[in-house]
């Protein structure tokens, strides 16, 4: 097998993923402190033609060179907004009938692979704080929870593997690929 020149990979430019069909997801930041995190989420974003990301509180914006190290350009491609109060951003999106879904550990959380998407619905969903996760007043405000199933002995994942599992897991039930 030989690998790929990049030349061969047929990804879209910049204009051209700006004009494409968006998957029917928004992604929200919920102070994220890490800068290569943030990165690396615009990056999966970018990969999975994700509609929007909220960088809330103390989540850092572009331009920034240590975002820019891990997002590879990916911040110039998705379209991204940032607002003070994560809150405010979750019940202005479910006045326009998003399904706001927290990724946490919570009693009645649904299991990422139990859950089913339907195909017509537009989800927001919160990844919180490397440390504290999600805060408990956006959890309660969330439409459901769901939690990534995990069998060894660590308690969590770090906040950009999160967001690369649920967003490709959304996107291939989404898309039936």
């Amino acid at each position: 097998m030989r690998k790929l020149a990049n030349s061969e990979l047929i990804r879209l430019d910049v204009d051209a993923f700006k004009k494409a069909p968006k998957t029917p997801l928004i992604v929200i930041l919920d102070n994220v402190r890490s800068l290569n995190n943030i990165g690396s989420v615009f990056r999966t974003a970018d990969a999975f033609l994700v509609e929007k990301i909220y960088l809330c509180g103390i989540t850092a914006t572009p331009p920034n060179k240590e975002i820019h190290k891990t997002a590879l350009g990916a911040t110039e491609s998705v379209c991204w907004e940032y607002a003070e109060d994560t809150l405010s951003v979750v019940n202005s999106l479910k006045t326009q009938n998003v399904k706001v879904i927290s990724i946490e550990q919570t009693e009645n959380a649904v299991m990422l692979n139990e859950f089913q998407p339907q195909k017509e619905q537009k989800y927001a969903l919160i990844f919180g704080n490397e440390v504290k996760g999600v805060e408990q007043k956006v959890v309660s405000a969330s439409d459901r929870v769901i939690e990534i199933p995990q069998y060894g002995t660590k308690h969590s994942l770090n906040i950009s593997v999160s967001a690369g599992i649920v967003i490709w897991d959304l996107w291939q039930k989404i898309y039936g690929n």
